[in-house]
């Protein structure tokens, strides 16, 4: 009997099994990437994309805003100066109030004098999610303040305060960090 050498070659089926496990893996990270949803950000109380096309152009008007005017929130629920400890400074920061919710804030001139024909908007947002934003399109000039009431919250966590007041070219931004604790 004649011995025949057969020696079988295992590579051809490596390969297409590497090939089966690459595309398995692709589709499961398209498929796990594809269902975690994407929120926008609010940067200067506009979409993050717009922003960053033209902050020469926002920087530009908050600088000649700047120059003249101020803008102070006057009343939140409370308003605390909270230590940062990145920043090793102060920091300004809302507690909020379960329910009904008012902001008043000021908008004068360096001069002091309350300035009352400002294009005024008022976003309450949270960090990561546009989802329960609270927009304000004309927020009312009432007794030298711009005053938005009856902003309703009821969901504890971390919020932002963001206004912002136009004039002509000058546009100003107001942003601060503001929280409802947990429990009534």
């Amino acid at each position: 009997m004649a011995k025949t050498n057969r020696t079988t070659s295992y590579w051809p089926h490596m390969i297409l099994g590497f090939l089966i496990v690459g595309i398995t893996l692709s589709y499961w990270t398209v498929k796990s990437a594809s269902s975690i949803p994407v929120q926008e950000s609010n940067e200067y109380m506009m979409k993050y994309q717009h922003a960053d096309m033209n902050i020469n152009t926002i920087l530009k008007h908050k600088a000649i805003f700047d120059k003249d005017y101020t803008i102070k929130i006057e009343s939140a629920s409370e308003v605390r100066e909270v230590e940062n400890s990145k920043a090793y400074d102060k920091q300004r920061v809302a507690v909020l109030k379960h329910g009904k919710n008012k902001f008043v804030y000021q908008i004068k001139t360096r001069s002091g004098e309350p300035v009352s024909d400002m294009n005024v908007t008022f976003l309450l947002t949270r960090p990561h999610t546009v989802k329960e934003d609270v927009y304000v399109k004309n927020v009312p000039f009432i007794e030298g303040k711009y005053v938005v009431k009856d902003v309703n919250i009821t969901k504890p966590g971390r919020y932002i305060l963001q206004l912002r007041a136009q004039k002509g070219n000058a546009i100003g931004y107001s942003e601060i960090p503001a929280y409802l604790k947990e429990g009534k």
